[in-house]
């Protein structure tokens, strides 16, 4: 490329530049002879000079980049990629100053990635809202038409009937609750919060409220921590974050013998972090679930899961209340050994 042309390209990869979405011009023999900062990080192999394909195995848009030197009108075209995962991008190619006849191309790459993920994740949330609040209602009404109905007169049915009812009906509500909850973490995730909290006092209140399931579940709980340990925080959502991890280890980690297992609570300082941890003894978690974990309505087991009152959103919810406190949440699981999921939060600035 001589010195002229890279001179008459300057104010054209200026303009590049001033754009935020990677793009580039293509030239009549399909070469990239300018392309902004966006571009050249997305697209390393596309070396300035070189032809298009080399780095862009695209048919579709080497398609869209040949009709449009031939005189086609601008287009948009899609584009996958695996970088490890797949990326979609929608690419806009069109022909600069066909009057000129130069067969300049200019593509423009949109990353749809995580607006896609979003759409998807939004159309799965509403189905399985739908599905988990579908059963109990199913289950509601077919018992008020057998109480409006054949057991009518049936004191016994009624009573039982009615037991039954009322935990659907709780059950809903649980549901319900978590969805909110989560919306409004949501709303609010970008909100840093600002509050000094004390999470082993938190830790302690969690023990303490806690201890009747427990003891319901052979469960013995094990506290380690510190007199204080400030964080920065909202104290609310730190102790649902806490109360759904504690609550998880008991119900999950009993014994169907009876024997009695310890769930151990471990609060310590590190690296300028406050780490909360809770370790469980029982069955463990494979491998291959612990990625999926966070994930909204996710479960192992369903049907114990939803025997045990389990809404499918606890650890989603931990999650976001993490991540709205800038820390980070970790599982680990070894089957038949237990699990241990913690997380890590910025102490306090000054704080002891």
């Amino acid at each position: 490329m001589t010195g002229s042309v890279t001179a008459e390209l300057m104010p054209v990869t200026a303009l590049l530049e001033a754009l935020n979405d990677p793009a580039a011009m293509i030239d009549a023999g399909t070469r990239v002879i300018a392309a902004n900062a966006a571009w050249r990080a997305l697209l390393p192999a596309a070396r300035l000079g070189q032809p298009l394909a080399l780095a862009l195995r695209a048919p579709d848009v080497l398609d869209a980049v040949a009709r449009a030197q031939q005189g086609g009108a601008a287009e948009t075209v899609a584009w996958s990629e695996r970088r490890p995962y797949i990326h979609d991008h929608e690419v806009h190619v069109a022909p600069l100053d066909p009057r000129a006849n130069s067969r300049a191309v200019l593509l423009t790459l949109r990353d749809l990635t995580e607006i896609r993920r979003t759409e998807r994740m939004r159309v799965d949330f509403i189905a399985n809202a739908s599905h988990e609040l579908r059963t109990p209602l199913t289950t509601l009404l077919g018992f008020i038409e057998t109480l409006q109905g054949a057991a009518r007169d049936d004191a016994a049915a009624r009573e039982r009937f009615l037991a039954i009812m009322g935990e659907q009906a709780r059950r809903m509500k649980r549901l319900i609750d978590d969805l909110l909850s989560l919306s409004r973490i949501e709303q609010n995730e970008r909100l840093v919060p600002q509050a000094a909290v004390d999470l082993a006092g938190i830790a302690r209140q969690v023990a303490d409220g806690l201890a009747g399931l427990a003891a319901e579940n052979r469960i013995r709980l094990v506290l380690d921590a510190p007199e204080a340990l400030v964080v920065t925080g909202d104290r609310d959502e730190l102790l649902r974050a806490v109360e759904n991890l504690v609550e998880n280890a008991i119900k999950y980690s009993a014994d169907d013998n009876g024997a009695e297992r310890p769930v151990e609570i471990g609060l310590e300082m590190r690296d300028g972090h406050g780490r909360l941890s809770v370790r469980d003894h029982g069955p463990g978690i494979a491998r291959e679930h612990l990625p999926r974990l966070t994930e909204r309505f996710y479960r192992v087991d369903a049907g114990q899961s939803r025997a045990k009152g389990g809404t499918g959103l606890g650890l989603a919810l931990v999650k976001h209340i993490v991540a709205r406190h800038r820390g980070r949440l970790h599982a680990d699981s070894t089957p038949g050994k237990g699990s241990t999921f913690a997380f890590s939060l910025p102490l306090r600035p000054n704080s002891p």
